[in-house]
């Protein structure tokens, strides 16, 4: 039988080692180490782009060893990167995210030499994670990195959904949409994706950077990790400790209110003591934004419906470790929160309004900071309900 959770440090704790089974399944280096052990190439030129680059590249180095010739990392700064640099043949860029800058232009243009100087003999095997669409980037004629930056702010400001960003900026781009594979001219290769969008199509990972070419390409794809692997280890985890859980079967997406009305019904209602869903949500903000993103916008919204029911509490967090412009990857709220914050001085309905959860949860201290997890498969949200004790006779 489960051992329910101790008040709200033992739920808090107890959601933040499911998510983190969930961030286990889906990690970059064991997933590309684990893909690649069947290789057997001779020389590796290998590229790795994106927020789990740094890990997935390593991943390539243990299972490849002295075949993988060169290796070319681009990824955020502080996401582990730099640490590489010292490898023999390995080069790393530092790149803009989540808007591009001139770096990501840069990097877009090193891309390019890199495959001019791919030898006939080398074959190439790309890396590619969510965080590609910014980090790297060839304008298309005419377009401008000022209009590069206002898609982007645009697509976050506006809540477009991963689908229409990355078609936008594909449009826009020299090397999206499948036209970085169309420039190997036939040639083959692998690529190895970590997923974050819906249906994990190549087609919008990176915002196609490296799909299919328009008239075919002799690239092989795999999706090595998901969002249903990262749903379903956590909800593994769950059931090991001996907890009933219903898992979401399709990813949400839509409005972040919409959600947390949906999820709190479901935990109060429902029979189960876990509920694992996952996608992504979309929030419209307002002309000037407080702190916070979409996952602790969700959190809060969440802490107002269950406000005074002592049994529940969830958890609403990114895979890659970040929520929004924060260091922050979401939250952990229960039916406390809400009080809390108010004896504080905060109002959660002003909060919302303006786009500034994170403050008010912040003060609360019920923020999530993972750093870099060393993936990127959209969102995680998990609720917890305490089984009905038993009484002693």
């Amino acid at each position: 039988m489960a051992d329910a959770p101790a008040g709200a440090d033992g739920r808090r704790e107890r959601l933040i080692e499911l998510f983190r089974a969930g961030l286990a399944r889906v990690e970059g280096r064991r997933c590309v180490r684990e893909a690649l052990q069947s290789a057997t190439s001779a020389r590796v030129w290998a590229v790795a782009i994106g927020k789990a680059a740094a890990p997935m590249a390593l991943g390539a180095r243990e299972a490849l060893g002295p075949a993988l010739e060169r290796l070319l990392v681009i990824a955020p700064a502080g996401h582990g990167a730099a640490a590489l640099a010292a490898e023999p043949g390995t080069e790393v860029l530092d790149s803009a995210h989540p808007i591009p800058d001139e770096r990501s232009l840069h990097a877009g243009a090193r891309l390019l030499e890199w495959l001019h100087e791919l030898p006939a003999q080398a074959e190439p095997l790309f890396l590619i994670s969510g965080g590609a669409s910014a980090l790297v980037e060839v304008p298309a004629p005419g377009v401008t990195l000022d209009q590069l930056v206002r898609i982007a702010r645009h697509g976050m400001a506006a809540g477009l959904d991963i689908r229409a960003l990355n078609a936008e900026r594909a449009r826009g781009s020299q090397i999206k949409g499948g036209r970085l594979a169309e420039r190997l001219g036939g040639r083959p290769g692998r690529v190895l994706f970590i997923s974050d969008v819906p249906g994990d199509d190549p087609a919008l990972i990176g915002s196609g950077l490296l799909g299919p070419a328009p008239g075919g390409d002799a690239l092989r794809r795999e999706v090595i990790a998901s969002l249903d692997a990262a749903m379903d280890g956590a909800a593994e985890a769950a059931r090991a400790r001996g907890l009933t859980v219903r898992r979401a079967r399709t990813r949400f997406c839509g409005d972040v209110q919409r959600l947390a009305t949906q999820f709190t019904h479901e935990l109060a209602l429902g029979s189960a003591q876990v509920y694992v869903w996952g996608g992504e949500s979309t929030l419209r903000l307002p002309a000037a934004p407080g702190r916070g993103g979409r996952n602790q916008h969700l959190a809060l919204a969440a802490a107002r419906l269950i406000a005074g029911y002592g049994d529940l509490a969830l958890l609403a967090a990114g895979t890659d470790g970040i929520d929004g412009p924060t260091e922050d990857a979401g939250a952990v709220v229960d039916g406390e929160t809400c009080g809390r914050i108010a004896v504080l001085g905060f109002d959660a309905d002003d909060s919302l309004r303006r786009a500034d959860a994170g403050r008010a949860l912040a003060a609360a201290g019920v923020l999530l900071r993972t750093g870099p997890t060393g993936t990127n498969v959209a969102d995680l949200v998990i609720g917890l309900k305490d089984a009905p004790q038993r009484a002693v006779l």
